[in-house]
């Protein structure tokens, strides 16, 4: 018996090149998918997706703040440039020391973020296409069952027609029955035995 031949290989083909939308983003996919007709695999990826957008928009915005806090530790070195022996020039020289670590911590965890947000495209795109390919399988599936569907009730109809015609040439052979018997005995009998007639139909 001939193994059933796995479908992703030839979806992932079938995908290669392509630009597809973020599913999760995109309504068309929602109505290709319904909740309803959700598999376990393509929750998973649903939420595997959403969850690299939502890490990807915050490390965007962790950015922003770090190189706000950049610029306002900047400015403050700036003013407490040439401390001199004084109390207040010794504090002014312990701001500008603790401002010059926070820079070096702040330009390594934005380094650190710039690296990983330069992967998460690819992240995304991959866990993009994992889902679609899931989403076609169910799609494929679907297709499939509407196929045999579809042949089931084009061979019934077809069926059904054949039935009817059949029915309607009888109806139609019984009012001519009824016509002649009908005229037949109005000839001979008249109105008065047919109106008894008609009475009791």
């Amino acid at each position: 018996m001939a193994r059933k031949k796995d479908k992703s290989i030839e979806f992932k083909e079938a995908l290669h090149g392509k630009k597809l939308p973020i599913l999760t983003l995109d309504d068309r996919w929602y109505q290709l998918i319904p909740e309803h007709e959700k598999t376990v695999a393509i929750k998973q990826l649903e939420n595997n997706l959403n969850n690299l957008l939502k890490k990807q928009g915050k490390m965007i915005n962790d950015i922003k703040d770090m190189k706000k806090l950049k610029k306002k530790l900047m400015s403050e070195i700036v003013a407490n440039m040439e401390p001199d022996s004084s109390p207040a020039g010794r504090l002014k020289a312990k701001k500008l020391e603790k401002s010059h670590q926070f820079i070096e911590e702040i330009n390594s965890k934005m380094q650190s973020a710039d690296n990983t947000l330069l992967d998460m495209p690819y992240e995304i795109k991959r866990a993009n296409e994992e889902l679609m390919i899931e989403s076609m399988k169910v799609c494929y599936a679907k297709l499939k069952h509407n196929q045999k569907d579809i042949k089931e009730l084009d061979q019934w109809i077809r069926q059904t027609r054949e039935a009817l015609k059949v029915r309607i040439i009888q109806k139609q052979d019984k009012e001519i029955e009824n016509s002649s018997l009908y005229s037949y005995m109005h000839d001979i009998l008249g109105n008065t035995v047919l109106d008894i007639l008609d009475d009791k139909e």
